[in-house]
């Protein structure tokens, strides 16, 4: 899926399940929870926190897909209240890291095994 239609299906849903966008702020705050959300299951399924309880592992991964997809939709929405083409941001954004960034990863000693 192209990332603009992704925009247009978020923004259907929104406009038929979800009734309308919440506002800028909100969404902001929503994005920082799912966030939060992911940072939680990568501490635990990758660092040194324990799950309360066991969860089979493909089940963690299945919650992490979940929760990185819903940080993905309240991206699209701010991205479609705002009027950000994300895929054009997305693609410049890309650029401007390729040639700020040339050489500076390869070049970084701290990257190399």
């Amino acid at each position: 899926m192209e990332i603009r239609d992704a925009q247009i299906k978020v923004d259907q849903w929104i406009k038929t399940i979800g009734v309308r966008y919440f506002n800028e702020l909100t969404n902001t705050a929503l994005l920082t929870e799912e966030v939060g959300e992911v940072a939680r299951l990568m501490s635990r399924i990758y660092g040194e926190q324990s799950f309360k309880v066991d969860i089979p592992a493909e089940a963690a991964k299945e919650a992490l897909a979940d929760e990185i997809a819903d940080v993905l939709f309240v991206l699209i929405c701010i991205s479609n209240q705002t009027g950000i083409n994300l895929e054009e941001a997305f693609l410049k954004n890309l650029t401007k890291k390729s040639e700020r960034d040339e050489h500076r990863h390869r070049d970084n000693s701290k990257l190399k095994q």
